[in-house]
């Protein structure tokens, strides 16, 4: 992705589309729609005729957890964004500096070692740095019941070019499903934000078809575009057989969010025969590696830096993805994860194959 382009600050979206006049419902977003090199602007609500009957939708069923609470470390204040929880009962957790627009500064001066003191007596200990991300990402030991702990002092996390706090509601995906244990994502799989209940049936009407997947999130404000982290994601057999009979038969598998990418592809084999898979994936989807399973990704607009766009280069090549964000760019697209979204397919003409040259 060209570094020359700069996403205004005006066109960052502040507010949900449902909150921006009288009658609108989430579905009142833009879509982008490229094929290729070709790109045409609709509207959301107009997903169901951009799709045809027999395309598979593959969507995260990960629900938001109210990930931000705010905290105590020595005797200054912090906040703590719990993410992933390991497997050891650990977090995965970030801290971050509070300014009252958003928590959007790293909090430095961390040790491991240190004690945070949450809300309602609970502490959190750090262990070690994650991966190689220095003083910002930890793994940390928690006391007491960090699902009941976020539930009843949490909030969403949420970036200054946003307007306000918002409801935890407001960033549920209409597939979003709790789940038993108390795990979730730390930030919502937005692509799939704009999906109404009527829009699922009427899609549903025309034919089209849905894979529900898992993939938890982890915090997404990385201070230099970092790759994603490890991530617990799961695909269910009945969502394999759906995508691999979809692939068979030449119908396209399109992916609701790059979440989405990453999970179906983790569960894929080198010729990409998915499988019941469940577990941590570190795949990064890039230009290199290709995708295997995917024809096409419906997703939010992401920064021109961002490690995401790696993988928008790797369902549609470089030169789709450069002429799709100008054009996002010159027609005013809202970005970030009340914005508006991009659908990319497959150029017209082309037979859906699967392979890693992305020779569309």
């Amino acid at each position: 992705m060209t570094t020359a382009l700069r996403v205004p600050e005006e066109l960052s979206a502040r507010v949900p589309a449902e909150q921006r006049g009288p009658g609108l419902e989430r579905d009142a977003v833009r879509l982008l729609v490229s094929r290729g090199t070709e790109v045409s602007h609709h509207a959301f609500a107009e997903l169901p005729v951009l799709l045809r009957a027999g395309d598979l939708l593959v969507v995260n069923t990960s629900a938001t957890l109210a990930a931000a609470v705010d905290g105590r470390l020595g005797h200054a204040r912090v906040v703590v964004h719990f993410s992933t929880r390991g497997d050891d009962g650990r977090w995965a957790v970030e801290l971050r500096e509070p300014d009252g627009r958003g928590t959007t500064r790293a909090r430095a001066g961390a040790s491991a070692g240190s004690e945070v003191r949450l809300p309602g007596g609970g502490r959190l200990v750090l262990a070690e740095p994650l991966s190689a991300r220095g003083e910002r990402l930890w793994w940390a030991r928690a006391s007491g019941d960090v699902p009941g702990m976020l539930r009843e002092h949490g909030r969403p996390i949420r970036y200054s070019y946003t307007e306000r706090d918002q409801p935890l509601s407001v960033y549920q995906t209409v597939f979003a499903l709790p789940s038993v244990d108390g795990a979730g994502s730390a930030e919502m799989p937005s692509a799939a934000r704009p999906f109404t209940a009527r829009l699922v049936t009427e899609l549903v009407s025309r034919g089209v078809q849905f894979a529900p997947i898992t993939l938890h999130t982890g915090v997404s404000s990385a201070e230099a575009h970092e790759p994603p982290y490890a991530e617990r994601f799961a695909v269910p057999a009945a969502s394999a057989r759906l995508i691999n009979a979809a692939r068979a038969g030449g119908r396209r598998v399109v992916a609701v969010g790059t979440t989405a990418v990453r999970a179906v592809e983790s569960a894929a084999d080198d010729d990409g025969v998915v499988r019941a898979a469940e577990g941590w994936t570190e795949l990064v989807v890039t230009p290199g590696r290709g995708v295997r399973v995917v024809d096409g990704l419906l997703t939010g607009l992401h920064e021109p830096e961002a490690s995401h766009l790696l993988m928008l280069e790797a369902v549609a090549g470089r030169a789709a993805v450069d002429r799709s964000y100008e054009e996002a760019l010159d027609g005013l697209y809202l970005w970030h994860e009340f914005g508006d979204v991009h659908l990319i397919l497959p150029a017209e003409g082309t037979h859906t194959e699967h392979c890693v040259s992305n020779s569309w």
